[in-house]
């Protein structure tokens, strides 16, 4: 026996609403099989059109429509094995289920950074808003003031919206900043780790440890380090051997690194 959908009753509003509550019945009634299978998948190639209408109404939003489709076929399929065809025709659970399917996509998945659920439900009522009160008849663009009375947010809240409605996509960091043969990328405006700033952090926590050193000690790592003195040189200069200068670095240098590591 065929799995005929049947003809589309004239009084639906679309021809992709064909009728078949006898295939969702019998969907029900059937366990796990081959033959149910068949039935689902049957059920699944005349609802598509339906999906893929449906999906299209969500095109020019950044996402190529095939891929609308498939999530949309996604919806249709979830739709179709949670339905009671007991409670009412398939139509009317299936469109907000596929709708919704897409509305999660473009909530979870497209943005190109991930911002915080209330962020994401501020951009959406402050859209929504700015295009109600855009429709209105000789209605100027809305202002932030006007879009918090209309939808009962604060000023900063549909700051928030506005800004993360400039936020769903970002920009390549190889596009073009500047104009003209000179153009430049806007990756080549980012700035870089400066490696010096590591040394300024460590000459700042040396410093104070310095500072604590005993006089002779003090002088002994100038003349070495600063000054480019031998170990000998210094000895000569101050009356005592290079044993003892050698000692003398080796001490103030552990005790200046133990100090700065401390801090």
């Amino acid at each position: 026996m065929g799995l005929a959908a049947g003809p589309a009753p004239a009084d639906r509003g679309y021809d992709d609403a064909p009728e078949t509550t006898s295939l969702f019945v019998r969907l029900v009634e059937l366990d796990d099989g081959p033959e149910r299978d068949a039935v689902r998948d049957e059920l699944v190639s005349v609802w598509l059109p339906m999906a893929h209408r449906l999906a299209g109404r969500f095109r020019d939003r950044g996402e190529a429509i095939e891929d609308l489709r498939q999530v949309a076929a996604l919806g249709l399929v979830k739709a179709i094995d949670r339905f009671d065809p007991a409670r009412g025709a398939f139509e009317s659970y299936a469109i907000p289920t596929i709708t919704g399917e897409v509305k999660r996509h473009f909530r979870d998945r497209m943005w190109a950074v991930r911002v915080p659920r209330r962020v994401q439900d501020l951009r959406n009522r402050v859209r929504v808003a700015r295009r109600e009160l855009s429709e209105r008849p000789g209605a100027a663009e809305p202002t932030p003031a006007d879009i918090a009375a209309h939808t009962r947010l604060t000023e900063e809240e549909v700051r928030d919206g506005l800004e993360a409605m400039e936020s769903f996509s970002a920009l390549s960091l190889d596009a073009e900043a500047g104009a003209g043969e000179d153009g430049y990328s806007l990756g080549d405006t980012l700035g870089s780790t400066d490696s010096s700033l590591d040394t300024v952090v460590d000459r700042e926590a040396a410093k104070k440890e310095l500072r604590r050193l005993p006089e002779r000690e003090r002088a002994v790592l100038y003349m070495r380090f600063f000054e480019d003195m031998t170990q000998s040189r210094i000895g000569e200069k101050l009356g005592i051997s290079q044993m003892h200068v050698s000692r003398l670095i080796s001490r103030s240098c552990a005790r200046v690194r133990k100090g700065a590591l401390g801090q």
